[in-house]
């Protein structure tokens, strides 16, 4: 089976070819019919598992892109998972043109706002932002026609509930409705039942497909000794890219300080916005061999080739146990999750036990000969340097070229005067202008479909709302 079955678009198909998605995943079979269908869904279906897909594909198709306000609203738990939602939508959207747009704290609002002011088809974010913007009257819900609430467990566990009820409460009520989670206590079915009246409910074979492509491993342990046994695993596993999981900030820093010597870097919570987002792009491209992350880092968050996991603290909560280990084995890639437990812990992995259904047996360390034997192995690669792995999005963007144009807002330019301009070149149709963002003194405009040097050396000399403008190329 392919996506073609399904009638897409050309442009949606054009993206998932160059993104390499060859046929969809088992909750994108389910998921995508459904939605083209209009039903309100529940999905549930382990990370990894290609969720945003399910119903970014057909949400995209389903969008009027001549419509000026937003038409679909997916909430997220995480900034650092908004952001990732938000360049998967884009992605998939590149060539349909679709605007979307990602908020959350920590950032301008008043860039935010701006960016609502022009078209915009689909708004990602984190709850307090997007209340923060409804009520200054800057994001217009009133054609909302999708809600999507992803990875509603953890927004439930966050405390997020009040701030959920709050945005669902000023949306339309003919919206339709997708709620997605890995996992799924009953209170996710209490809300649904509240504000979903019917519903499909898709359940995918999360237990089996974890046994089958994650290898799970635990150690015995005693607190002192954890750093050692790090150590010892990180040159017995050789891992190409691996994140250790810590349930403090504190633990974060004092782990990433004894494992300086190395390739690493570390995020949590108490790290500035930016940096945290700076840390994860740079960790993506594989610049950082290990990522030491509390649990700001297991929600959702895409990264190719993760091979190994480290729980250095066992999770109290046994569902994000789940989300820990899902960040390798990966749409059927294979991956290896590795679990430290103290004796005062053992109730917490009986717990998680229960959840995944599988008993994890507690494996032998390594010896003090085999960790010599394989050093020499392990400082080989540490001294290799790593070709820079690309983004998913970097292959579509061979054929668009951004151009900056050297007027805005402040001297009235519009959108339909960049359209107007552009088209009048000849071989050139609204089809290849691609995204066109306004600013107070700049406009910023993708040229699409190897059309954007043609298009770059004609506006040198052709006049843009009655003067000629300064032109020139940006990186995307």
């Amino acid at each position: 089976m392919n996506f073609n079955e399904y009638k897409l678009c050309p442009e949606i198909i054009k993206s998932l070819d160059l993104m390499n998605y060859i046929s969809p995943t088992e909750v994108q079979k389910k998921v995508i019919p459904l939605v083209l269908q209009n039903n309100n869904i529940i999905v549930k279906s382990q990370t990894g598992s290609g969720k945003t897909a399910s119903f970014g594909i057909p949400i995209i198709e389903l969008l009027n892109w001549e419509e000026l306000k937003p038409q679909a609203l997916v909430i997220v738990p995480t900034r650092e998972l908004a952001v990732q939602v938000g360049e998967d939508l884009f992605n998939i959207g590149r060539f349909k043109r679709v605007k979307v747009l990602t908020v959350y704290g920590k950032t301008s609002i008043t860039h935010q706002e701006k960016e609502l002011k022009q078209k915009t088809h689909i708004v990602v974010g984190t709850p307090g932002r997007l209340i923060d913007l409804i009520e200054r009257k800057s994001l217009d819900l009133t054609n909302i026609k999708y809600l999507i609430i992803d990875e509603a467990d953890e927004i439930l566990n966050m405390g997020f509930i009040e701030q959920l009820e709050t945005i669902i409460n000023k949306l339309p009520i003919d919206r339709k409705n997708i709620l997605l989670s890995a996992t799924m206590p009953d209170r996710i079915k209490l809300l649904a039942s509240k504000y979903i009246k019917e519903y499909k409910e898709v359940i995918t074979e999360e237990t089996k497909s974890i046994k089958e492509t994650i290898k799970q491993e635990v150690y015995s342990v005693v607190e002192e000794d954890k750093i050692n046994l790090l150590n010892d695993l990180l040159i017995k596993e050789n891992p190409d890219s691996a994140i250790i999981f810590c349930n403090t900030k504190q633990k974060v820093d004092i782990v990433y300080d004894e494992l300086s010597k190395y390739n690493c870097e570390k995020i949590h919570g108490g790290m500035e916005q930016v940096d945290r987002i700076n840390v994860m792009n740079e960790f993506k491209k594989g610049n950082y061999r290990y990522l030491i992350a509390t649990d700001v880092a297991a929600r959702g968050i895409d990264i190719e080739d993760v091979s190994l996991v480290v729980n250095f603290d066992i999770p109290v909560d046994k569902e994000i146990y789940v989300h820990r280990i899902g960040r390798t084995g990966r749409i059927g890639k294979k991956g290896k999750a590795i679990t430290f437990v103290t004796k005062y812990e053992l109730r917490f992995l009986s717990d998680i036990e229960n959840l995944i259904g599988n008993k994890l047996t507690v494996t032998k360390k390594p010896s003090v000969e085999e960790i010599r034997t394989l050093r020499r192995d392990f400082l080989d690669k540490m001294n290799t340097i790593d070709k820079e792995k690309k983004s998913k999005g970097s292959v579509l963007n061979k054929e668009i070229i951004k151009l900056h144009i050297n007027a805005g807002k402040k001297t009235k330019m519009r959108a339909v005067d960049i359209v107007g301009t552009i088209c009048s070149i000849e071989g050139i149709t609204k089809d290849d202008i691609g995204i066109i963002d306004i600013r107070d003194i700049s406009t910023f405009v993708e040229i699409i479909n190897n059309k954007g040097e043609i298009v770059f050396r004609e506006l040198q000399n052709k006049p843009i709302k009655g003067r000629i403008r300064k032109v020139d190329k940006k990186d995307i």
